[in-house]
């Protein structure tokens, strides 16, 4: 028998399911689940159950991998429709935005924390990432334009990529022996191949996926895991940027119509939490509790400075080529939410020796707890504050059923608000498109199935079957119903995104 197998056995087995019990408590009394994990580490290190673990390099190459998974998770489930328009603004925000946040950081660490240009550019380019495990597991809750949903979706899965990049060049050194057009050059090169690789990848495992007949259903989400794993680990041999060709190939995957889709998603989502709640709760077990007090004061500062200072600059250069309304510039740097991901960049000059590493390290850590305590919880009341709110948004439901899968169908959940519209709207008023149909109203703790007659009201949850043809219309009919009412395309409104 091995009893030291047996004992971590019990142990992870333990927490993992405390973990997800989590989940619901947390959901419960608005605290965010990672803040659990986290907790749950330090219970049971060296503070709690007297576990010491100190292995950095460990926890960077398991956090890189728990990474991989989160944001493949991330593309999967990004949908191409809403994507596309705001790409542009990701891609600036992931580069510019990422930039100026570096640089505005780095100065005001440097100026009021009396810290050395190289290891305070470090605490800007660590924290200038925002982390796609929250924003993913935040956003989804909240009902927001498709747009805005998809531009801070989209910034979180590309902007690791060219902040790992510039961690990476800052805790070698690299700066120092090379002009800086050939860092420029580099990160180019990176950004470049890394995607060009993503696609590669996605084009790849949708050809192969479609014409396939693998003997088993569930062999099919373990494929697409399988190809975007390969995409980083083809990016990482190439000396390109794997975490973009992740997230690439895990777009171009999701968008496919393959078989089993629904499966593959839900295997992607439970692969992704239990990355989370492994990444959350190994890095709670590194942190040295007795030496957190000593980072507030640093914690403080940088946080301030990333929070009044580098996040609203960063998104309003980003913003300057788009149309973006001043409100919606203030949402998304409220939305600009950390997590693990800078805990896990922090790991990268600690295990290089970088001098002051272990204090960054420490920094990065309060920093991140306050800031999901501070931040996830107002998301909400910010977004109706600013106006940026869109109940009447349709959310893809995910079952595990074979008619919706040879249909090339979804399943929509809709909320009736009050103060939308849809109240008061007979079902055949929606003049839904061929192709979609309301199949269920949920009111009042109770399901029916509604006739064309049925008048809506507020409270009220629909369920509408819509093929992949038609889904983007029936969003676009459902918003500009919710806004202007059943004579909607009377009044010229189409239901077209107003965020942009």
């Amino acid at each position: 028998m091995t009893p030291g197998l047996d004992l971590a056995l019990l142990l992870g087995a333990a927490v993992l399911l405390v973990a997800v019990g989590a989940v619901r408590v947390s959901t419960r009394l608005g605290v965010p689940s990672l803040l659990v994990y986290l907790a749950l580490g330090v219970a049971i290190g060296e503070a709690g159950l007297g576990i010491r673990f100190h292995d950095v390099e460990l926890t960077r190459v398991l956090g890189f991998s728990a990474l991989i998974v989160i944001i493949a998770e991330g593309g999967l489930t990004a949908r191409w429709s809403t994507l596309r328009p705001v790409l542009g603004m990701a891609a600036a925000l992931s580069t510019v935005g990422v930039l100026v946040s570096i640089l505005v950081v780095g100065l005001v660490v440097h100026l009021l924390l009396g810290l050395d240009w190289r290891l305070a550019l470090l605490y800007g380019a660590v924290l200038s990432s925002t982390d796609a495990a929250a924003v993913f597991a935040t956003l989804r809750r909240l009902r927001l334009p498709p747009r805005l949903v998809a531009t801070l979706e989209a910034e979180s899965g590309m902007n690791d990529a060219p902040v790992v990049i510039v961690v990476l060049l800052l805790s070698r050194g690299a700066t120092a022996a090379h002009p800086w057009w050939y860092e420029v050059l580099l990160v180019g090169y990176e950004l470049g191949v890394g995607a060009a690789v993503g696609v590669a990848a996605g084009i790849t495992g949708r050809y192969a996926l479609r014409r396939a007949a693998l003997p088993s259903a569930g062999l099919y989400p373990i494929a697409v895991v399988g190809f975007t794993v390969l995409a980083y680990a083809a990016g990482a041999v190439l000396h390109a940027s794997g975490f973009l060709a992740v997230y690439v190939a895990g777009v171009l995957l999701g968008n496919a119509r393959l078989p089993h889709r629904q499966a593959i998603l839900g295997f992607a989502d439970g692969l992704a939490w239990l990355a989370q709640i492994g990444l959350f709760v190994l890095l709670g077990l590194l942190v040295s509790p007795s030496r957190l007090d000593a980072a507030v004061l640093p914690a403080v500062v940088t946080g301030l400075a990333l929070l009044l200072l580098a996040r609203p600059l960063s998104v309003a250069v980003a913003a300057l080529p788009f149309r973006l309304r001043p409100r919606e510039q203030l949402f998304l740097s409220w939305a600009g939410l950390r997590g693990a991901v800078p805990i896990v960049l922090a790991t990268i000059p600690l295990s290089a020796r970088v001098p002051g590493a272990e204090r960054l390290f420490d920094a990065v850590f309060v920093l991140v707890v306050m800031f999901t305590l501070l931040q996830a919880g107002t998301l909400a009341p910010a977004a109706r504050r600013l106006r940026v709110t869109a109940p009447a948004e349709a959310a893809e439901i995910r079952v595990e059923t074979a008619p919706l899968e040879r249909m090339r169908a979804d399943l929509l959940q809709v909320e009736v608000p009050p103060g939308s519209r849809l109240g008061g709207v007979h079902v055949d008023e929606l003049r839904l498109p061929v192709g979609a149909s309301v199949t269920l109203v949920l009111r009042d703790g109770a399901g029916f199935v509604p006739g064309l007659d049925t008048r809506l009201k507020v409270g009220d949850s629909l369920l509408i079957v819509a093929t992949a043809e038609v889904r983007d219309e029936v969003e676009r009919r459902l918003r500009a119903v919710s806004r202007r009412g059943r004579l909607a395309r009377w009044f010229g409104e189409y239901g077209e995104d107003r965020d942009g």
